[in-house]
C-alpha cells in the first residue's frame, strides 16, 4: 500500500518517481487495476512512441475531467481540519541543492543541517530527537553526494545551529543538547543510557563507513561475512535482552534507542539482501532484537516521520558509490525471497494501528493533513513543480523508468494528479483493503 512512514518532500519526491513512470504509460481505462500497474516493472518498449503520446493524452484528460489541483488541495488542506482560525505553518524545510541562498534563519528556534537524501544515520539520530520531542526547528538540507554544497556551509552533518547563531556538530552530543534544553525525558544524564550508547562502538563490525549502506561493506567494496553479521546480532540482542522492557534501557524510549536505530533499522532490511535469510528481527534467533523493532514500531514520531522502509533501503544498495558499483552479487539472489517476504508482512499489516500512530503524531502538528495518505497528497501538491523538474532531468538522462515520458510536462503533472487524487481520497487504500478482502476469502474457501 501508501507507506506512511516518510513524508517530507524529499523523501516524497523519490517514492513518487517510481509510481509516476508506470502511472504514466498505462490507460486511465486500467486504473482500477493500477494496483499491479504501479509496479516499476511495468515497462513500455520505448519504441512505441506513438503509443506512449496516446497514453499521455488520456491521462491528461482522465485527469482533468476528474480533478484539478486546487481540488485535491482544498481536500487534504489541513486549514478544513483545524478548530483554530488559523492553523500553523509547517515547519521550514530548505533543499540548499535547489535554494542555494543564505537562509534567513530563526531566533527563537534551532536549525538542523541534515543529510539532503535521508540517507545519513548521523542526521537521523537528530532528527528523530526533535521530532519525538515535538520540538519546534527549521531545516537545511545538505548535499552529501556532490550535488553541490551551498557558499554558506561547511563541514559533516549534521549540524545545528541554535537560536544565538552558535554552530553544534557530532550527532550524540546534539542529541543530549536537545535533552537537556528541552526537557525530553530521553535520559541522556542517566548512566545506563550513556553505557548503552557507548556500546554501540564495541558491537557494531569495522567497516567501510557510508551513508547509504553503513557497516555492511569491506573497504575493497566486498560485504562482510555472513559469521561477522551474526556476531553483530547477537551482540545487539544480548544488550537488549540486559533489560525488562522492550528498549535498550527498560520500558522507556531513551537516548540509547536513538543511538541505535539509525543503523538497526537499515540492518534489517539490508542484511538479508546480502546473506540469504539473515533477518535481524527473527523471533527464534534474535528475540530481545526483534521485540525492540517491534516497540519501535509504536513510536510515533519513528514510524510516522523518520522511519524508512524496506523498498527504499535495499535500492540504495543498488547505488555506486559506497564501495561496490551496482548490486553485489550477493543480493540479485536474495530478491525474490526477500519480496515474497515483503508482501507476506504489507497484508498482515493493521491498518487500524498506523492510523491510530498518526493521529498520535498529529497531536500538537495541526499543519498536517488528517491522514497519511492525504499527507503524501499535500506533499505532492506542494511540491510538484520540483518533482516534475527532477522527472524531466531524469528522463533526459535515459531513465529506463522515465525515458518514454520524453518531455512532455504535461503527461508527468497529469500523473501526479491522478495519484495525488487517488491518495486525496484515499482510493489507493480502498482497493488495497478491498485486494486483502478477496485473499482472505479465497484463502478460507480454499481451506
Amino acid at each position: 500500500g501508501v507507506s506512511f512512514q516518510s513524508l517530507e518532500a524529499a523523501a516524497a519526491t523519490m517514492k513518487v518517481l517510481y509510481v509516476l513512470c508506470s502511472a504514466a504509460l498505462i490507460s486511465s481505462s486500467r486504473r482500477q487495476q493500477h494496483a499491479s500497474a504501479f509496479s516499476p516493472n511495468a515497462k513500455q518498449p520505448p519504441a512505441a512512441a506513438t503509443a506512449a503520446s496516446s497514453t499521455s493524452s488520456s491521462w491528461r484528460q482522465s485527469a482533468s475531467l476528474r480533478a484539478s489541483w486546487q481540488d485535491v488541495e482544498a481536500t487534504v488542506s489541513p486549514s478544513s481540519l483545524s478548530t483554530t482560525s488559523t492553523p500553523s505553518l509547517p515547519p521550514l524545510c530548505i533543499d540548499s541543492v535547489l535554494d542555494p541562498q543564505p537562509p534567513t534563519y530563526s531566533t527563537t528556534q534551532p536549525t538542523l543541517y541534515r543529510e539532503r537524501h535521508g540517507w545519513c544515520p548521523y542526521s537521523e539520530r537528530v532528527w528523530l530527537t526533535l521530532e519525538y520531542g515535538n520540538v519546534n526547528y527549521d531545516t537545511v538540507r545538505i548535499d552529501n553526494t556532490g550535488g553541490g554544497r551551498p557558499s554558506y556551509y561547511s563541514g559533516q552533518t549534521p549540524q545545528m545551529r541554535w537560536p544565538d547563531g552558535s554552530i553544534q556538530g557530532e550527532s550524540m552530543d546534539l542529541v543530549y543538547e536537545l535533552d537537556q534544553r528541552y526537557d525530553l525525558g530521553l535520559q541522556s544524564d542517566n548512566d545506563a543510557v550513556r553505557k548503552a550508547v557507548d556500546e554501540f562502538r564495541n558491537i557494531f563490525p569495522r567497516a567501510r563507513p557510508s551513508s547509504r549502506a553503513a557497516y555492511l561493506f569491506q573497504y575493497n567494496g566486498d560485504p562482510l561475512s555472513r559469521s561477522t553479521f551474526e556476531q553483530t546480532l547477537r551482540g545487539v540482542n544480548d544488550l537488549l535482552g540486559k533489560t525488562d522492557g522492550n528498549f535498550f534501557c527498560g520500558d522507556d524510549f531513551t537516548a540509547a534507542d536513538i543511538a541505535w536505530a539509525p543503523f538497526l533499522e537499515r540492518y534489517r532490511y539490508q542484511l538479508p539482501c546480502l546473506h540469504e535469510e539473515l533477518w535481524p528481527d527473527d523471533v527464534f534467533s534474535y528475540q530481545a532484537l526483534s521485540d525492540w523493532y517491534a516497540a519501535m514500531e509504536l513510536v510515533p514520531a519513528y514510524a510516522c516521520r523518520v522511519s524508512g522502509d524496506a523498498a527504499s533501503w535495499r535500492k540504495v544498495l543498488n547505488m555506486a558509490g559506497f564501495g561496490n558499483s551496482g548490486f553485489p552479487p550477493e543480493i540479485e539472489a536474495n530478491l525474490d525471497t526477500i519480496y515474497k517476504t515483503e508482501d507476506r508482512l504489507a497484508r498482515e499489516l493493521t491498518r487500524d494501528t498506523a492510523k491510530v500512530l498518526w493521529s498520535r503524531y498529529r497531536e500538537g502538528r495541526d499543519y498536517l493533513a488528517e491522514t497519511p495518505s492525504k499527507e503524501v497528497a499535500l506533499t505532492l501538491v506542494r511540491n510538484r513543480k520540483a518533482i516534475a523538474a527532477d522527472a524531466l532531468k531524469q528522463a533526459s538522462r535515459g531513465s529506463s523508468h522515465l525515458s518514454s515520458l520524453a518531455q512532455d510536462e504535461n503527461a508527468i503533472d497529469a500523473a501526479l494528479l491522478e495519484l495525488a487524487d487517488a491518495l486525496a481520497n484515499d482510493d489507493l487504500d480502498k482497493e488495497f483493503d478491498e485486494k486483502d478482502a478477496n485473499l482472505t476469502s479465497d484463502g478460507a474457501m480454499a481451506m
